[in-house]
């Protein structure tokens, strides 16, 4: 343990070593990981997780749009694929264009850096395009 830093609470001990919350860093890994499959990086297929959106014709946010399902089960709320499309779809274009896993980490960092965190990404209101009904 670092001498000084057991009587202040978790946050302030973040905070005094640059560290992420686990939420942070959770939240990065699967936006890393989506980055991965898109760019085909790993095995998995788009395909297995997610659905693109072909009719993004938007400019704001970026041409890699993934598609929200909408489900009846709290059970799939929590799913990587579930989770993730948010965040994804709030990202930037030159994030996703990035050359490299590490030019995107690299662009995640400033990120966390500048707006403190994973957790500036708002909840958007309700948009019905980017919604399937799988019930």
């Amino acid at each position: 343990m670092i001498n000084g830093l057991g009587q202040l609470s978790y946050t302030e001990k973040l905070e005094r070593l640059n560290l992420w919350t686990l939420e942070e860093r959770r939240n990065r890994s699967d936006l890393t990981e989506v980055f991965k499959i898109i760019k085909g990086y790993t095995k998995c297929k788009i395909s297995d997780f997610f659905i693109l959106d072909n009719r993004c014709k938007s400019t704001r946010g970026h041409s890699v749009k993934l598609v929200k399902i909408r489900n009846n089960r709290d059970v799939l709320k929590f799913f990587f694929s579930r989770r993730v499309i948010e965040q994804w779809n709030q990202l930037e274009q030159h994030m996703v264009d990035a050359s490299s896993i590490n030019n995107f980490k690299s662009h995640l960092q400033k990120i966390q850096e500048t707006r403190m965190g994973f957790l500036w990404i708002p909840a958007k209101p309700y948009e019905p395009h980017l919604w399937i009904d799988c019930s």
